[in-house]
């Protein structure tokens, strides 16, 4: 006979989430800071990322861990796109990013996220929390 299986705990997934999801964040916006363009592409490595922390952290499969992959992928995007926007212009007020993300406002960041994203990069940001979905369940 089998010893039980070691259920993980279920902060873990969400420890795991949040770890991920912030280092998807930092790297998404130092390229786009690099390559000088939004680089929407790396929604679709958000959502892969989501799914292998979803699955490290030993959520069970489902619909709950389909919906979270979603959200959170949508979350991980949204958050990249405003750090992008307010990145730019904090640099050009000599702010810090950190300063500049807690200043932008909602209609200024969606201005500047709607002049720089381009209809390949609106794609991947549409279809990243759907295949996000598709993969966790």
């Amino acid at each position: 006979m089998s010893p039980p299986a070691r259920r993980s705990p279920r902060w873990l997934a969400f420890a795991f989430l949040a770890l991920g999801g912030a280092s998807v964040v930092l790297v998404w916006v130092v390229l786009a800071l690099h390559l000088q363009r939004q680089a929407g592409w790396m929604a679709l490595l958000a959502a892969a990322d989501v799914v292998l922390m979803l699955r490290l952290g030993g959520m069970p499969a489902g619909r709950a861990r389909a919906l979270l992959g979603a959200a959170a992928t949508a979350a991980v995007c949204a958050l990249a796109l405003w750090s992008i926007a307010a990145t730019h212009i904090g640099f050009a007020f000599g702010l810090n990013p950190w300063d500049s993300v807690l200043k932008l406002g909602f209609h200024h960041a969606c201005t500047l996220v709607a002049l720089a994203t381009t209809p390949l990069d609106w794609l991947a940001l549409a279809a990243a929390p759907v295949l996000a979905a598709w993969w966790t369940r």
